[in-house]
């Protein structure tokens, strides 16, 4: 078991209030806004006739506790048909032309903002994993569990300077980078994690 209170979350109850309100009052205001977006992206997928237009998969969030994220699917329906988990990265030859201008330009994502209006998720702070990645992970580093104190996010430090995660490797620098987010959060660090988000996206830079 790792070091009680080895690694501590930085805000306090009220900016964690601050922080909730906001979740609330932007994936709201996100969804309303964004619905002819998220209109269009399911008429698109819908025509494709291969699936479902939403894709659903179990993550780990606050507390180990388990949760369905939801993204516009990108992935055949049997791409895991052996079940083994495959990383997405493994997967891109699969995808077809509306899947890839989804995933290249993030709108696949859009469907978390109902993630993160109902709790499951905040905008900001560590990407949910799978269980049978969290395990493999804390085969390595059994501190993974200090980040269950925290929403999972649907952006985060790691995510912007750490890249796609397809390794092992790559999987813990992402949890060093996601423990010392923990510590060092503030509503600042989130406003600026989520303007940099904005900006590489809207400059066509992959994260």
């Amino acid at each position: 078991m790792p070091e009680q209170n080895k690694y501590v979350d930085g805000m306090n109850w009220v900016e964690r209030a601050i922080k909730r309100t906001f979740d609330i009052v932007a994936s709201f205001c996100g969804l309303v806004l964004l619905s002819p977006a998220i209109a269009i992206v399911s008429y698109r997928l819908h025509r494709q006739g291969d699936g479902p237009v939403i894709f659903r998969q179990q993550r780990i969030g606050r507390g180990g506790r388990p949760f369905e994220i939801l993204k516009f699917r990108t992935m055949s329906v049997d791409y895991e048909a052996d079940g083994v988990p495959l990383l997405a990265e493994k997967c891109d030859s699969q995808l077809t032309p509306v899947a890839r201008f989804l995933r290249e330009h993030h709108l696949d994502e859009l469907p978390q903002l109902w993630n993160v209006l109902v709790g499951d998720m905040s905008f900001v702070g560590p990407r949910p994993e799978r269980k049978y990645f969290i395990d493999k992970i804390m085969e390595q580093n059994p501190d993974y569990e200090y980040l269950y104190q925290i929403r999972p996010g649907v952006t985060s430090m790691a995510t912007i300077y750490n890249g796609y995660t397809d390794t092992m490797e790559k999987m813990l620098i992402r949890l060093q980078m996601d423990l010392e987010y923990l510590q060092k959060r503030s509503l600042w660090l989130d406003l600026r994690i989520i303007l940099t988000t904005a900006s590489l996206i809207g400059y066509g830079k992959k994260i």
